[in-house]
C-alpha cells in the first residue's frame, strides 16, 4: 500500500471530523519503527504534526500518563485549540522548551508505546499498530541507544512494565491498521508500507465509536472518556 493510500484509509476510518484535526495513534514496541512511520506520514500530509508520548512520559512514568496526555494535549486538540504544554517533569528537571502544536492542523500523529489503550480510545480517530520481530526490535534498540549496563538495566525495567501492559491492552486487536516494521516483503521503502488486515472485527469502526459501543458514553476511565462533540468548520483531508 502506498503511504498516501494508508493516510486515506486512516482518514476514512473517521470521515465526519470537522473543526479539529484527526488524531491518529501509532503504537508498537520499542524499535518497531513508530517514529520513522510518523515522520513519513507527516511528510505525506504537510499540514500535520507529531506528538511523542516519550515527551509526556519523560521522568514521569512508563505508562501512567494517559490522563496527562488527555488533559493537556488531546482535549485542547479536540476543541480545535493550539497546544503549548510544559510537563511538570520538564519544569522540575529544567528541560527547556515545551510540547507545541499549532491550531489548524489536519492530522496529529501521536506515536509511542502504549498509546492505543482503553483509556484513550474515545480520543483517537484511528490507529496503527507496528508489528515486528522481537529479536530484531531489540537489536535495533541496542544499535540506537547502546548496550551499556545502565541502558540494559533501563530496558529490563521497562520490559517488566511493557509486557504486562501490552498483554492487558492488546493494542493490535484495537488497531485500525497493522503495519509491518521492518517488513520482509518486497516493496518500495520510500513510497509504500506493508500492511496486514485488522486482527479483530472490532477494528472495522473507529476507536472512538468502538469505545461508545463497548462501554457506553461516559463509562470507564473518567475524564479520559469524555471528548467534546465533533462539530465546527471542516478541515482538509490530504
Amino acid at each position: 500500500m502506498t503511504v498516501l493510500d494508508a493516510v486515506r484509509r486512516l482518514r476514512d476510518a473517521a470521515p465526519d471530523i470537522t473543526g479539529r484535526p484527526r488524531v491518529i495513534a501509532i503504537d508498537g514496541r520499542g524499535g518497531a519503527g513508530k517514529t520513522t512511520l510518523a515522520q513519513r506520514l507527516r511528510e505525506t500530509v504537510p499540514n500535520s504534526a507529531i506528538v511523542h508520548t516519550d515527551d509526556i512520559a519523560w521522568n514521569h512514568s512508563c505508562f501512567d500518563w494517559g490522563a496527562v496526555l488527555v488533559d493537556n494535549v488531546l482535549r485542547p486538540l479536540h476543541q480545535g485549540e493550539a497546544v503549548d504544554f510544559r510537563p511538570d517533569a520538564w519544569i522540575t528537571h529544567d528541560r527547556p522548551g515545551s510540547i507545541t502544536i499549532p491550531a489548524g492542523a489536519a492530522f496529529i500523529w501521536v506515536e509511542g508505546t502504549g498509546v492505543i489503550r482503553e483509556e484513550l480510545a474515545p480520543w483517537l480517530d484511528a490507529s496503527v499498530w507496528m508489528q515486528g520481530d522481537l529479536d530484531e526490535q531489540e537489536r535495533l534498540l541496542a544499535a540506537r541507544d547502546g548496550d551499556s549496563a545502565e541502558q540494559l538495566e533501563h530496558v529490563a525495567n521497562w520490559t517488566l512494565e511493557e509486557l504486562p501492559f501490552l498483554s492487558r491492552e492488546q493494542p493490535w486487536a484495537r488497531a485500525t491498521m497493522i503495519v509491518a516494521g521492518p517488513p520482509h516483503i518486497e516493496h518500495d521503502p520510500d513510497t509504500e508500507l506493508v500492511v496486514a488486515p485488522p486482527t479483530s472485527p472490532r477494528s472495522d469502526y473507529p476507536p472512538a465509536e468502538r469505545g461508545r459501543r463497548t462501554r457506553g458514553a461516559g463509562a470507564g476511565a473518567g475524564k479520559a472518556d469524555l471528548p467534546p462533540g465533533r462539530t465546527g468548520a471542516g478541515l482538509g483531508a490530504t
